[in-house]
């Protein structure tokens, strides 16, 4: 039997295939049984039979598809799937996110999923598995990708956010609308002034409160009355709406994009946004390596972002790296799902 023949994981068009459980995960097409990793659009898609997910995962799947049939994993159980042992483990991306572990025949594979090892007070932290055969993301699988510590990061916003506040100007903070949002929020200053979310946002947060992740007061626009108030508040909103009419009731504002993507120089600028700031759901170059190296795996399987790059590199470290190619979006499809709308 071949390599290829034995693999717990294979390519199919329909997305990543597992032979001998005969279920996908992540597929990008309908199937009968989808493992789903997250809520994000480019992981969790509409269409599918059943669908398995970690069990904090519940509530912003069922906001974001709706009624699907759905079971749910208390991080690490484990259940038997045709002879195919399946456990889910925290990847520290979103909540609920998780990495899938397979074991069969004595042969142990990770699907990471996105993830990222910074700390996170929103979501579970990233768990290193330990696995024969690693799959990885690669979103920001280049050098050039370090991220800085989260105080600092918030350090910055509060203080653009207070410096916008003190001259009656609404700051704007253009963000994904699951799990960036409730980051910010879980990390600046509600004392500053009110926190105005968009109607894309709001679900969301309250998916996560429902599922005890402590947030801040929010509040849609069409909530406050004071016009005064809104001229000194911190607004989120998805990239799309801060090129909508929507933004138009804040008056005067200085805009600004939370992503990694800010880590490149111009990228701020293409947007048209005032300021920049870095921050991602997603593991930085040294995160990536540092989780590769951690699950001890000596082949390790790369499937969106900096492939070349990080397929490159792993093989220069010894590693039998490789490539599959999939329909995942490092955040451009997500940015693309999220309307603009009035917002409420």
């Amino acid at each position: 039997m071949t390599a290829a023949a034995q693999d717990l994981v294979v390519q199919r068009p329909e997305g990543l295939y597992c032979p001998p459980g005969d279920f996908y995960i992540d597929p990008w097409r309908p199937v009968p049984r989808a493992v789903v990793t997250h809520a994000h659009a480019d992981h969790a898609r509409v269409g599918h039979g059943r669908y398995l997910a970690a069990a904090p995962a519940e509530g912003v799947l069922r906001a974001r598809l709706g009624e699907i049939d759905l079971m749910t994993l208390p991080y690490g159980e484990r259940i038997t799937h045709h002879g195919v042992t399946v456990s889910l483990h925290p990847a520290g991306h979103v909540l609920g996110s998780a990495q899938v572990r397979l074991e069969h025949g004595g042969r142990v594979w990770v699907a990471s999923g996105d993830y990222k090892v910074a700390p996170d007070r929103t979501c579970a932290p990233f768990e290193p598995v330990r696995c024969d055969v690693f799959i990885t993301e690669s979103t920001f699988g280049l050098p050039i990708y370090r991220w800085c510590p989260d105080e600092e990061l918030f350090a910055d916003v509060n203080a653009w956010w207070a410096a916008n506040a003190a001259v009656g100007r609404a700051s704007v903070l253009a963000c994904y609308s699951f799990g960036k949002a409730q980051r910010i929020l879980s990390g600046v200053d509600p004392s500053i002034g009110s926190i105005i979310v968009h109607g894309a946002v709001e679900p969301l947060n309250r998916a996560y409160r429902a599922a005890g992740v402590e947030l801040p007061p929010t509040r849609l626009v069409s909530e406050v009355a004071d016009k005064a108030e809104l001229r000194r508040c911190l607004v989120l909103c998805p990239p799309s709406a801060t090129a909508s009419t929507w933004l138009r009731r804040f008056g005067e504002c200085s805009t600004a994009f939370a992503s990694g993507w800010m880590q490149l120089r111009g990228a701020r600028r293409r947007g048209g946004y005032d300021r920049g700031f870095v921050l991602s759901d997603h593991a930085d170059w040294p995160g990536l390596l540092d989780a590769i190296g951690a699950t001890g795996a000596q082949r390790v399987i790369v499937t969106h972002g900096s492939v070349p790059v990080m397929v490159r590199y792993l093989a220069e470290q010894g590693l039998q790296a490789q490539a599959f190619q999939t329909e995942y979006g490092d955040d451009r499809i997500e940015a693309d799902t999220e309307p603009a709308g009035e917002g409420a």
